[in-house]
């Protein structure tokens, strides 16, 4: 029987769960970690050198960058390829445009008045602003809590994923990587974390989300103890993004309903109508292949521009298609949440993901089992009434 291959300087076996970089002179393979290269640093990476050959032949060559205005910005700029989403000079284009302001469209409200009863009579069309915590039920850390705080308590050894907002790509590094790039006095990318769920952490006991959120969730009511599956995590998000982190248009997973609550900082939110031809529309340029040097808010009658500052809770209904841009470094947090107010939207949304190929770890987890459970409980209860009603 062949011995197993050993790899980097820790001299284990291939493990396809860590991130590894090649070295470009003896061709052995070395774990990110154990050489102090991160996974979205390796890109720049134009010759690697690993610990042992940058002894004889010197350290690693970058490539040299020759646009900011591409994802890959080491290609030949030759002033015809379109601005891509995400680059410095789109964001500093966006910056300069002007929008709608989406006090067209925001209900705002005081949070004591945002109630499960408000929303089954009215409904739950148009995203809702709420300038107070106070009666929202929303539970946070105090607005003095820091990014070395999020490590102390969630771990510095959790693998997060991280977007290089500027290439509009998902690598995975440590907690305390990622704290340790926040505090540089040089920061070479701007990097964005949007999808740190911490309900598995110390960290989940300083927060409670809103009760709007807990009363109408799907997850929170109708998921059975007992249950095969395991219970999706999706309430508590903690987001931490640098000034000029950028996230393309899209449609929350599942066409679940999300909350937002800046802690500090600010977040500006680009929010499209999830009408008929506007979901049209973003289905088709999902799947274009020039979707990052379209700007989906040019191909809609209207994009609202909603900025939301420290101290406001935002709560966005399901299918709203919307972009957010971060002005200034900011830590906000965030759920979401299905419920019964809008379920043919949640379908749809749903066999849009499916018709887009969605890949499983950007859609809601166990989306049909929910579906099942939440029928399930429906027929038990119509079984109930039928009993009750049925002649003596």
């Amino acid at each position: 029987m062949a011995a197993t291959p050993l790899y980097c300087v820790c001299r284990q076996p291939y493990d396809v769960s860590r991130f590894m970089i090649e070295c470009d002179i003896c061709k052995d393979w070395f774990h990110g970690s154990c050489v102090q290269v991160e996974e979205h640093h390796a890109v720049d990476i134009d010759v690697y050198h690993c610990p042992n050959c940058d002894v004889l032949h010197g350290p690693s060559l970058m490539k040299k960058r020759k646009n900011w205005h591409r994802h890959d910005y080491t290609e030949a700029d030759d002033g015809t390829k379109p601005v891509q989403a995400g680059t410095s000079v789109f964001v500093q284009q966006l910056q300069d445009r002007t929008f709608p302001s989406a006090d067209e469209i925001l209900v705002h409200m005081q949070g004591i008045h945002v109630t499960q009863r408000y929303l089954e009579r009215r409904g739950f069309r148009y995203p809702i602003a709420v300038p107070k915590l106070d009666g929202l039920g929303l539970k946070l850390p105090p607005s003095d809590f820091t990014v070395q705080d999020v490590e102390r308590y969630v771990g510095g050894d959790k693998i997060i994923d991280v977007i290089d907002v500027a290439r509009q790509a998902d690598s995975k590094i440590k907690l305390k990587d990622f704290v340790k790039y926040y505090y540089s006095p040089q920061r070479p990318k701007v990097l964005n974390v949007i999808s740190l769920e911490f309900s598995d952490t110390k960290m989940s006991e300083l927060v409670v989300v809103p009760e709007i959120a807990q009363k109408m969730s799907w997850v929170e009511n109708y998921w059975p103890d007992d249950s095969f599956f395991p219970k999706p995590f999706v309430q508590k998000y903690c987001l931490m993004g640098v000034k000029d982190s950028y996230t393309d248009f899209h449609i929350d997973f599942g066409g679940t309903s999300v909350w937002y609550h800046v802690l500090w900082g600010e977040k500006i939110f680009y929010l499209i109508k999830p009408t008929q031809e506007n979901l049209a529309l973003y289905e088709e340029w999902s799947s274009s292949p020039n979707q990052s040097e379209v700007f989906f808010g040019d191909k809609v009658e209207r994009c609202y521009k909603c900025v939301v500052r420290q101290g406001t809770t935002l709560l966005i209904p399901t299918g709203w298609i919307h972009a957010v841009l971060t002005s200034q470094d900011c830590m906000a947090f965030g759920g979401n949440f299905l419920h019964n107010l809008n379920i043919s939207m949640q379908l749809r949304c749903y066999e849009m993901e499916r018709r887009l190929k969605t890949p499983d770890l950007f859609k809601f987890p166990y989306f049909e089992a929910i579906c099942w459970y939440v029928a399930k409980n429906l027929q038990e209860n119509l079984k109930g009434e039928m009993t009750l009603w049925s002649p003596g």
